[in-house]
């Protein structure tokens, strides 16, 4: 039986030291992009457009498109609304394309361009991802988004739980010190995931903003079996059986 490599990267300021051709990237944003992107999609978006200039999203809006777009969680002041997952509801976007920016998820996706498919990964499509990569037979990059070229908790938790279950299948190996970090960080979260990611930074700069109500939500398992993926630049939703 071959054996696939695994893969972990922290932060997006240590990706250039990752070769991702060919391989599958994951790029998890628990709070909140990966997380929103998911719901989106799940509420009947059509496609996500993601951009990375503010300017960029703001000429799109003149154009007539739904825009969401956030700077260090706050909505800009030309947004249709912001991040947070609550945001996308069906009577608001369903059957759209959406032009979507946030200050750190849609920043990492141009980061991924020789990959072999990028795939947005949370708690929210856990198994369904982890299911599919499973029957791509490819190696895997689990990438953080972290905050602002920095680690996170939460991100590095959820690469945890995705890489814990991958490697639990047989199907995979490493040799990667962040990967087994990530494993060992998610095998002490999950006994009481609720209270232990209570202590992430950004976790508290969100309840500083008073933009905490969606936690527990993104911390949730298997809310949706959709799988978004970038095609030409676009996020659509992957279709897979």
């Amino acid at each position: 039986m071959e054996i696939f490599k695994l893969e972990t990267c922290l932060s997006p300021s240590m990706f250039h030291r990752y070769d991702c051709e060919g391989k599958i990237v994951v790029i998890i944003d628990v709070f909140r992009a990966s997380s929103a992107i998911c719901t989106a999609f799940h509420n009947g978006a059509a496609e996500l457009i993601p951009v990375t200039q503010v300017e960029e999203a703001r000429e799109y809006k003149r154009k007539g498109f739904l825009v969401a777009a956030e700077r260090d969680g706050f909505v800009l002041d030309f947004a249709d609304f912001g991040n947070s997952p609550f945001n996308f509801t069906p009577e608001k976007i369903e059957g759209k394309r959406i032009v979507y920016s946030t200050t750190n998820g849609t920043q990492i996706i141009q980061l991924t361009k020789k990959s072999f498919r990028t795939v947005i990964g949370s708690f929210l499509n856990i198994s369904a991802l982890t299911k599919w990569i499973s029957g791509e037979k490819k190696d895997v990059i689990l990438f953080c988004a972290g905050w602002k070229g920095n680690f996170s908790l939460e991100d590095t938790i959820c690469a945890g739980a995705f890489a814990s279950r991958l490697l639990e299948s047989k199907l995979y190996n490493t040799i990667c010190d962040s990967t087994l970090a990530s494993v060992d960080l998610w095998k002490t979260a999950e006994k009481n995931l609720s209270k232990y990611i209570d202590k992430a930074a950004q976790r508290n700069r969100l309840r500083e903003k008073g933009l905490d109500d969606c936690i527990e939500f993104c911390i949730t398992h298997d809310f949706t079996n959709i799988i978004p993926v970038v095609e030409d630049g676009i996020l659509k939703i992957l279709k897979h059986s």
